[in-house]
């Protein structure tokens, strides 16, 4: 699980963690077509093996999280290196979304376009306090394309999500708070260690209980209600014996 790779960093501050560090921090951690690979290898080892780690830390080097796709690397590329290219960020940012164990997003710095949309795709954010962040795809032509128009919503509700994307706005770590997008809010230099002691919250708990609990949710928030509590009891009935 621990491979080398030029874009990510990873290590293991606990026993039980995994933490990934998006480690393109001259580009501001830019997405690049090597870093997607990475990350579904990463993600797809975790789905593969979800006992090896019970939790994950999604986060980056530098000042900031991540700025989106690297436009330089599109720059020049047809239309199909382009729609190839997207569909392995479509895959990136799904690896993520079913990872089996929980994944959080520390937000080091501004979380911009792509780069937020792989903070939605985990299951909650802590962020330092310069962790602006937005979608600014409209003013380039383009639209959130990594699950961006259907995990903002369901965060923070359907209009407010209309307005930042319309607007393509950046917003500050506390009207983000304030909207339910963060859960957490932290001063730039306390960030990694309140993420690490929330962490050390969850790896104190049952393993699968933790696991079956994110099944319950994700597919339960898909269903109607009376679907859902069906589902639930058989996620629960698996934990009895």
């Amino acid at each position: 699980m621990l491979f080398r790779s030029d874009t990510l960093l990873l290590d293991s501050p606990r026993e039980g963690l995994l933490r990934v560090r998006l480690n393109r921090p001259e580009v501001a951690n830019a997405m690049s077509t090597q870093m997607g690979h990475d990350i579904i290898a990463v993600f797809a080892g975790l789905e593969a093996e979800p006992e090896r780690y019970r939790c994950v830390m999604l986060t980056g080097v530098g000042s900031r999280f991540c700025g989106g796709a690297d436009l330089k690397e599109r720059d020049g590329m047809t239309d199909e290196q382009f729609n190839t290219q997207h569909y392995l960020f479509e895959r990136m940012m799904r690896a993520i979304y079913d990872c089996p164990v929980p994944v959080l997003a520390c937000l080091n710095g501004p979380a911009v376009a792509g780069g937020l949309e792989l903070a939605l795709a985990c299951d909650f954010i802590v962020a330092s306090d310069r962790a602006r962040c937005g979608f600014t795809e409209v003013s380039r032509g383009i639209m959130p394309g990594g699950g961006g128009t259907q995990h903002l919503p369901r965060a923070i509700g359907v209009r407010k999500a209309k307005e930042l994307m319309f607007t393509g706005d950046l917003i500050s770590a506390d009207e983000a708070k304030g909207l339910g997008l963060y859960n957490h809010v932290f001063p730039d230099d306390q960030v990694v260690e309140k993420t690490l002691a929330m962490i050390d919250r969850i790896l104190a708990n049952a393993p699968i209980s933790i696991r079956q609990v994110k099944k319950s949710i994700e597919f339960g928030a898909q269903m109607d209600t009376r679907t859902g509590l069906f589902f639930e009891v058989e996620a629960y009935s698996r934990l009895v014996a």
